[in-house]
């Protein structure tokens, strides 16, 4: 009933994000790889993945996707040795829609 509801979207997400603070250390716009990281959790608890966000306005998710591993965001995290997992997000302005694709990713 109020998916797009700005006021709605920003509760949950500054909510998910108190929560994380528990489990996670949490950077915004970090340099990672060849760019820079719009959002990086790295656990500090045991058996949790880090979790690397980029969000794109008015594209698609998988294109979000594909930069996080394109630019390897993930080399901030070389000292990390656990799990990752991608995370990309679109808002689209038109539609008033937000698309979320997320994928396992393992270090070579």
């Amino acid at each position: 009933r109020s998916y797009n509801n700005e006021d709605a979207l920003h509760c949950a997400i500054y909510l998910s994000y108190i929560y994380a603070l528990n489990k996670y250390n949490a950077y915004r716009e970090i340099p990672a790889g060849k760019g820079i990281a719009d959002m990086t959790y790295v656990p500090v608890l045991p058996d949790l993945p880090a979790l690397i966000f980029e969000l794109k306005h008015n594209g698609i998710a998988e294109t979000a996707l594909n930069q996080i591993k394109e630019k390897k965001y993930y080399d901030s995290l070389s000292n990390y040795s656990g799990n990752l997992i991608f995370i990309g997000i679109n808002y689209d302005e038109k539609t008033k829609t937000h698309t979320c694709k997320i994928e396992r990713f393992i270090k070579e």
